[in-house]
């Protein structure tokens, strides 16, 4: 359970998911087709979704490349926060947007894996949130070319192995395929 007082809520946070991020994604179209079943079941049980983009020197805001992909459709209600560092939560209003809506357990889905899933994981758990990681819907791309010595299939298994082992004092952390997300409070 959550170690943040009065937070009985979950929220899906859906991180990075835009046309630069994910242009060479390993399985991008099926962790995309994963989002939105997500998506469109949180929506059904009254689930706040937040949306993550991520802008810095080599992906301008407003860019094409910093756009969300197309088949993905924010509704008005559902906040977006933009961010520059990994952590969706350093320096952004991402805080704030939960406190707002009472959430102290998180159902991370995204890109890149190794990057700001990671990061924001584990800035969530440093913060006192738990987390559900689903394991079929987040990726990343191959970095091998720049001295990465895995495929992208073994940063995600790695990420989905280690994360379904994290725990901290009053905080958890579980890695969940899509299909058996369970967005009720815990």
């Amino acid at each position: 359970m959550t170690t943040l007082e009065g937070r009985p809520n979950t929220a899906l946070l859906v991180i990075d998911v835009q046309n630069q991020v994910v242009a060479d994604a390993w399985d991008r179209d099926g962790v995309i087709g994963r989002i939105n079943t997500l998506v469109d079941r949180a929506r059904g049980e009254n689930v706040p979704v937040i949306w993550v983009q991520h802008s810095d020197d080599q992906m301008a805001r407003d860019s094409d490349g910093w756009q969300l992909v197309p088949e993905l459709t924010l509704a008005d209600t559902e906040p977006v926060v933009h961010k520059r560092y990994g952590d969706s939560f350093e320096d952004t209003d991402l805080e704030t947007l939960l406190a707002e809506r009472q959430v102290g357990r998180l159902v991370v889905a995204g890109a890149q894996t190794d990057a700001c899933i990671r990061s924001t994981l584990h800035g969530a758990a440093v913060r006192g949130y738990d987390t559900t990681l689903v394991g079929d819907a987040h990726t990343t791309e191959d970095l091998r070319q720049w001295g990465v010595p895995v495929s992208p299939e073994q940063v995600i298994a790695h990420t989905n192995t280690y994360w379904s082992w994290s725990d901290a004092p009053g905080r958890t952390g579980e890695v969940t395929p899509a299909a058996e997300v369970d967005f009720g409070a815990r």
